[in-house]
C-alpha cells in the first residue's frame, strides 16, 4: 500500500514538473525573443528532464534537480544580490519542490541509486536557507547610517507659534511639519497608548467616486481642534477629550463624475484685535475663523468659537469659486488642499479635472481679502497676463495649469510658493501654447498681497507625464558648508528629485543640471530634449531592467518579465506611446501630497519616498474613442486611473500601475520607503523599508516590504518622527537618528493622511485621521485617534 502510494505522489510530482517545465519553457522562447533572460528556457528544459526521470523512478532526478537549485541560487544572487523578497519569487517554488522531492516517500520510490543524490539536494536546500536567512539581515535596498545629534542651528525666529499647537497645515506656513514638543520622545514613546477616538460619522456614499479620501491633518489653536472630512463636514473638537464643540455641514452634494472627494485640511485666520484680547475675555464674532475649502466650489469662513457662518464675508460666510471660470460644471474645479492665509488675503487655488478634456476650467490662482471675501488679485498660468482680473462675462483662460497641493508662505519676503501643475489633458501636448507652458510644472512664487510673479521655475519641461510638482515646498533657513545661512525652499516632485532653491529669487541652491532625456513624441507631439536632474534625489540611480520584475512565484514574474520588455522604456521621461509606454518613476510620483517633514533645530529632513511603476497607452481617435463627448455625457470621470479620453486631442489614454495578473506590482519591492537627508550636506544618511502586506494580501501576513504611501511624516524634538501613510493600517513611531522603529499602533481604517501632535493642559497628543482611501485600496472609515503617555501615578 505505501509503495503504492509513493508511486502516485511521484506520479504527481512528475505532472507537475511537467506542467511546470512547459510553461517555463514556452514563456522563456517568448521571453528571449523579446530580449529577455535565457533562465527560463533552460529551467524549462531542466524541468521537463527532472520530470521525465521522475516518472522512471530514477535517483538522477534528485541529483539533477541539486544542480538545477544551486544553479538557479547563484543566478539569482547574481542578478538581485541579498534581497530577500527580490529572491523569493525565483526561489519559493523551486526550493519547496526540492524540499517535497527528499521527503522519504519520494526518494525511496526512486530506485536504488544510493544516498547521494538525496544527500546532494538536501545540501543545496540547506544553503539556499542559509542565503535567504542572510539576506533577511542584509538588505542592500537599505542605507544603515546615523545622524549626528547636534543642535546645529536655533529654531526659525519668525515662528511665533504656541509650541503646543499646530495652527497650519504643516503646523508653519512654511510646511515644515516639525514640533519642538519633547514630552514624547526616544525614550518613552513606546509607552504611548490611546487617549481618545472619535468617530465622524462621514462615509461613503453610493453617489461618490472611487477617489474618496480622508487626507486632512487637523489644526490645532488653544484647546481646540479643527478638522473636515471627505465631504466637507467641519468639526471643531475639545483636543484633550475629542469631545465633538460644534460642527458645521456645508451639505455639499456629489456624484460619481467628481474625481475627487477631499479634504486635506482647513486654515485658520485671527484679527489684530483678535490676538491682543485678554485671555478669559469672549472675542468678537468671527474675529477667530476657520476657512473651508469644499470640493464644489465654494470657500466658507466660520467663526471658530461657534461655528457660526461670517455674515461679512462673501454671501453669509460663503464665496463662490467659480465665479469667471469657463466650462463651470460642479466637480470639475475642486479646491482640495487648504488656502494660503496672510494678514490681508486669502490665498486659493484648486484641482480642475485631469485628462477629460480640452474644455476644462480655469487653474487660475487668486488672492481675495482675508475679512470680506473680495477678489484683490487673479495671476491666471495660462494667460498672456497673468494678473488680468476677469469681469462680467469674460472668463480666464480654460486648462491653464493648476495647483492643487498646498502652498507655502514666507510672511517677512510676503511670498506665497505654490507647486504648478501641468496643462490637462496631460498625457499629450502638442496643442499647447507658449503661455500654457510658461507657469506648467514648476514652483511658482508670488507676492501674496498684489499677486506679481516673483519668480518661477519649471521641474519638468513640456510635461507629458503628469508630473505635477505635488506637495506643499517646505521652507527653512540652512547653514550651508560655509557656515552662512541661506533662505531656502525644498521642493519634492513626483520624479524622486527635491530641488532645493533659494526662495528669495528661485536660483538652485543644489546644482540641478539639465541631462539627455529619450527623444520620439506620438504623432504630432514633441519632447524637450533634455530635463533637470536634482543632485538631492531618491530617483534610482539605475534604469529598471529585465531583472527588477518580481512576483509572488516564478510563474508571475515571467510574465511580468515579458511584459516589461513588451513595452517602450528608455528610462526616465520615456514619452508616452501606442506601444505603452513604462513610465518610472510613475503618475502616482515618488513624492504625493504630503511633502517632507525638516527638523529646523538639527537641520534635517525626514522624508517617504516611492517607487511604483505605471503604464501609460495612447489611445488613436477612432470608434468609440470620440472628439468630444455627447450632449449625454455629464463630465468628469470619477477616477485617475484606467481609460482617460482626453477629448479634444487626438489620443486618449490608459493610466495603470504596472502589475501582474495577480496583480502583484511587477516590479520587486521595496515600493515605499523612509529616510533622513543631513540638510547640511544634502547626504542621504539612512533608509529603511516600511509597511507589511497584512492588509493588502489574500493572507494577512506581517511581513515588511517596503510599501506605497500616501501622506507624510511630521517630526518633533522629541528625536521622534511619526508616519502613518502606509497600504497598511498602522501609526508608527521610528527614531530620527537612525531610523529605528519604536512604536506602532494599529488603526481601525487606513492611515492616508498625516499626523500632528500638539499640547494642552501640560500633556503631549499625537492625533492621525484614520478614514482610508477609495483608489489606494485601503479600508475606509471616520476615525480620529489620539495618543498620549499614561498619566503617572
Amino acid at each position: 500500500m505505501q509503495s503504492k502510494a509513493s508511486r502516485i505522489l511521484i506520479l504527481l510530482t512528475a505532472i507537475f514538473a511537467t506542467l511546470s517545465g512547459l510553461y517555463l519553457l514556452i514563456g522563456g522562447i517568448w521571453l528571449a525573443k523579446l530580449g529577455g533572460s535565457l533562465y527560463y528556457i533552460i529551467a524549462g528544459v531542466v524541468l521537463l528532464i527532472t520530470a521525465f526521470l521522475l516518472y522512471r523512478r530514477r535517483g538522477a532526478a534528485l541529483l539533477l534537480y541539486a544542480l538545477f537549485l544551486l544553479a538557479t541560487t547563484v543566478w539569482s544572487l547574481w542578478e538581485v544580490g541579498s534581497d530577500f523578497w527580490a529572491l523569493t519569487p525565483r526561489l519559493d517554488v523551486t526550493f519547496f519542490l526540492g524540499l517535497w522531492m527528499v521527503l522519504p516517500f519520494i526518494w525511496r520510490g526512486l530506485g536504488s541509486s544510493g544516498a547521494f543524490p538525496r544527500v546532494a539536494l538536501s545540501a543545496v536546500l540547506a544553503f539556499v536557507v542559509v542565503v535567504l536567512a542572510y539576506s533577511v539581515f542584509n538588505d542592500p535596498q537599505e542605507i544603515n547610517g546615523t545622524l549626528s545629534a547636534d543642535q546645529a542651528a536655533p529654531a526659525p525666529a519668525d515662528d511665533g507659534i504656541p509650541a503646543g499647537d499646530w495652527p497650519a497645515y504643516g503646523r508653519t506656513q512654511g510646511g515644515t511639519r516639525y514640533s519642538p514638543l519633547k514630552q514624547v520622545n526616544d525614550s518613552n514613546v513606546d509607552k504611548l497608548q490611546e487617549a481618545w477616538t472619535f468617530q465622524t460619522g462621514d462615509l461613503k456614499t453610493p453617489n461618490d467616486p472611487g477617489e474618496i479620501t480622508n487626507e486632512v491633518t487637523p489644526i490645532k489653536i488653544g484647546d481646540a481642534l479643527y478638522l473636515c472630512t471627505a465631504h466637507q463636514k467641519l468639526f471643531a473638537l475639545d483636543a484633550a477629550t475629542g469631545k465633538q464643540k460644534w460642527m458645521f455641514d456645508p451639505k455639499m452634494k456629489t456624484d460619481p463624475t467628481f474625481q475627487h472627494v477631499t479634504c486635506r485640511g482647513v486654515s485658520y485666520y485671527q484679527t489684530p484685535e483678535a490676538a491682543a484680547t485678554p485671555a478669559g475675555t469672549q472675542p468678537a464674532l468671527c474675529s477667530r475663523r476657520i476657512l473651508l475649502p469644499v470640493n464644489d466650489g465654494n470657500l466658507y469662513a466660520l467663526d471658530a468659537e461657534t461655528g457660526a457662518l461670517c455674515p461679512e464675508f462673501g454671501e453669509n460666510g460663503k464665496l463662490n469659486l467659480q465665479s469667471n471660470l469657463p466650462y463651470n460644471k460642479v466637480g470639475s474645479y475642486e479646491p482640495t488642499s487648504p488656502p494660503i492665509v496672510t494678514n490681508t488675503t486669502i490665498v486659493m487655488a484648486g484641482a480642475v479635472t485631469d485628462n477629460y478634456s480640452t474644455k476644462e476650467p480655469s487653474g487660475v490662482i487668486r488672492g481675495f481679502d482675508v475679512n470680506t471675501g473680495k477678489l484683490l488679485w487673479a495671476f491666471d498660468t495660462g494667460a498672456k497676463d497673468p494678473n488680468v482680473i476677469a469681469e462680467g462675462d469674460q472668463h480666464y483662460t480654460p486648462n491653464s495649469p493648476n495647483s492643487w497641493a498646498p502652498a507655502a508662505y514666507d510672511a517677512k519676503l510676503d511670498l506665497v510658493y505654490l507647486p504648478i501643475g501641468v496643462s490637462t489633458p496631460d498625457i499629450w501636448g502638442g496643442h499647447r501654447t507658449p503661455e500654457m507652458e510658461r507657469f506648467a510644472t514648476g514652483m511658482l512664487a508670488l507676492n501674496a498681497t498684489t499677486g506679481k510673479l516673483a519668480w518661477f521655475y519649471q521641474t519638468v519641461h513640456h510635461d507629458l507625464w503628469d508630473m505635477d510638482v505635488p506637495a506643499q515646498p517646505t521652507l527653512a533657513d540652512i547653514n550651508d558648508k560655509d557656515g552662512n545661512k541661506v533662505p531656502v525652499i525644498y521642493i519634492p516632485t513626483k520624479t524622486g528629485d527635491i530641488f532645493v532653491l533659494n526662495r528669495t529669487n528661485g536660483k538652485p541652491v543644489v546644482p540641478a543640471p539639465e541631462m539627455k532625456v529619450p527623444g520620439g513624441a506620438a504623432k504630432g507631439d514633441h519632447v524637450s530634449p533634455t530635463q533637470p536632474y536634482s543632485e538631492l534625489s531618491f530617483r534610482p540611480k539605475a534604469q529598471l531592467a529585465g531583472k527588477d520584475m518580481w512576483g509572488a512565484t516564478i510563474y508571475d514574474q515571467l510574465i511580468c518579465r515579458v511584459m516589461f520588455h513588451q513595452l517602450r522604456y528608455e528610462g526616465p521621461f520615456t514619452p508616452p506611446s501606442e506601444q505603452g509606454t513604462l513610465v518610472f518613476p510613475g503618475n502616482l510620483g515618488m513624492f504625493e501630497w504630503g511633502g517632507i517633514a525638516v527638523d529646523t533645530d538639527r537641520q534635517v529632513a525626514v522624508t517617504n519616498p516611492m517607487a511604483l511603476p505605471f503604464v501609460s497607452r495612447l489611445i488613436p481617435r477612432g470608434p468609440g474613442n470620440p472628439i468630444e463627448p455627447d450632449e449625454n455625457d455629464r463630465g468628469g470621470t470619477g477616477t485617475e486611473s484606467g481609460v482617460q479620453p482626453q477629448y479634444g486631442l487626438p489620443y486618449g489614454v490608459t493610466l495603470n500601475p504596472f502589475l501582474s495578473p495577480l496583480g502583484f506590482p511587477c516590479k520587486q519591492p521595496s515600493w515605499g520607503y523612509i529616510s533622513a537627508v543631513d540638510l547640511k550636506t544634502n547626504d542621504i544618511v539612512w533608509k529603511k523599508r516600511i509597511g507589511t502586506v497584512r492588509d493588502s494580501s489574500p493572507v494577512p501576513l506581517p511581513f515588511k516590504m517596503g510599501m506605497p504611501m500616501l501622506g507624510a511624516p511630521i517630526t518633533t524634538a522629541g528625536n521622534v518622527f511619526f508616519i502613518a501613510a502606509t497600504a497598511d493600517n498602522y501609526l508608527r513611531a521610528f527614531n530620527v537618528s537612525n531610523g529605528k522603529q519604536l512604536w506602532e499602533a494599529r488603526l481601525p481604517a487606513g492611515g492616508q493622511a498625516t499626523p500632528m501632535t500638539y499640547e494642552v493642559n501640560g500633556k503631549q497628543y499625537v492625533l492621525i485621521v484614520a478614514g482610508g482611501h477609495g483608489s489606494f485600496g485601503t479600508r475606509l472609515g471616520d476615525y480620529v485617534k489620539a495618543y498620549a503617555l499614561p498619566d503617572s501615578k
